[in-house]
């Protein structure tokens, strides 16, 4: 007998490209992220009150920083503890923009972005071909730098006194401070899901895949034609964007600029969400963050036993499951569809 199959009669589902092992098809990611972001949507209506949603306002914020370092940490493998400079940057970018240089709020807020990525692109330049340690020492060496010079032109920013009355952002003539944060609300939510849509479109695309091979096998992704140097040069830059849109977001809700932006807790705490809820998803370090967020209010009565209490908890999950809250969410949804399936 003789195989009278040909390529010519394969349906079109056998004939497409076979997805990755362990990558979600982006039909159903599509569909969770458009669930996911839609019951965030509907959160005021559950949580009416104005304390609530500045919770859930913060939470946005750490996520998007958290979900861009991420990017940097997790699939570029490049440990850049300068990515919280970049947040600062746009909060002080922000602020002398408009408080200074009269810029529109919403012009400053996109501009606050691309200097934050002007930045990271200038800090790229000198760890180029560094590893390690030594990345993690000049990284660190730009964020105590950019604070300095901010310390240093106290004139300007204020020093260690910060900025106060920062113009706030705008929708028409609607009100901002008499709707119960609404606004913000919303704007935050908007900012959150065009900064994780951008992070996935990038990771599922080449040069997601040329960053990830470069953190996988240096030497066979350079090999093959991978330029370190761009590569390395563009996951900065693009985990940067975001970050520094995230901090000018920031200084226009609170309408204040300080140093502490740059402090070693806030970076403790983004650094935390990170890897609670996972390298290399994106989603951990959003879903982290909500938790650590909410769980770090609800523990507000207990004092100084509240960080205590929370680091036994990412201590914990980490020994239990390695990769994170996400993984913890798969091996949960795998065990129950595993019973779901099992015949009575």
């Amino acid at each position: 007998m003789t195989d009278t199959t040909s390529p010519m009669t394969l349906s079109h589902a056998e004939a497409a490209t076979p997805i990755a092992p362990g990558r979600t098809p982006w039909k159903h990611e599509a569909i969770g992220f458009v669930l996911g972001f839609a019951l965030l949507a509907l959160l005021p209506l559950i949580f009416g009150d104005t304390y609530a949603r500045h919770i859930l306002i913060m939470a946005f914020i750490y996520a998007i920083v958290a979900s861009n370092w991420d990017l940097s940490l997790g699939y570029g493998g490049v440990f850049n503890f300068g990515h919280l400079a970049l947040f600062g940057i746009g909060v002080y970018a922000y602020s002398l923009l408009t408080k200074l240089a009269a810029f529109d709020p919403w012009v400053a807020l996109f501009a606050s972005g691309v200097i934050a990525t002007l930045a990271a692109i200038l800090v790229t330049i000198p760890i180029l071909r560094l590893k390690g340690i030594y990345i993690i020492l000049v990284t660190f060496g730009f964020a105590q730098l950019v604070m300095q010079v901010i310390i240093s032109q106290s004139a300007i920013t204020g020093g260690t006194q910060g900025l106060v009355r920062i113009p706030g952002l705008y929708v028409f003539d609607h009100n901002m401070v008499r709707d119960g944060k609404s606004a913000y609300f919303y704007i935050a939510l908007a900012l959150l899901v065009a900064s994780t849509l951008f992070l996935r479109v990038f990771v599922r695309s080449r040069a997601g895949a040329s960053i990830v091979a470069l953190r996988d096998n240096e030497e066979y992704a350079i090999s093959r034609g991978v330029s370190i140097v761009r590569q390395r040069m563009l996951t900065l830059a693009a985990s940067a964007f975001f970050t520094g849109i995230a901090g000018a977001f920031y200084a226009a809700y609170q309408r204040n600029a300080s140093i502490d932006v740059f402090g070693m807790s806030l970076a403790t705490i983004i650094l935390s969400m990170v890897l609670l809820g996972g390298t290399s998803t994106i989603y951990g370090a959003i879903i982290a963050s909500f938790v650590l967020t909410i769980f770090a209010e609800w523990m507000a009565d207990f004092g100084a036993w509240r960080p205590m209490i929370t680091a036994v908890l990412i201590i914990g999950v980490m020994l239990a499951y390695p990769s994170g809250l996400v993984g913890m969410i798969k091996a949960s949804w795998g065990a129950l569809a595993g019973r779901l399936k099992r015949p009575a």
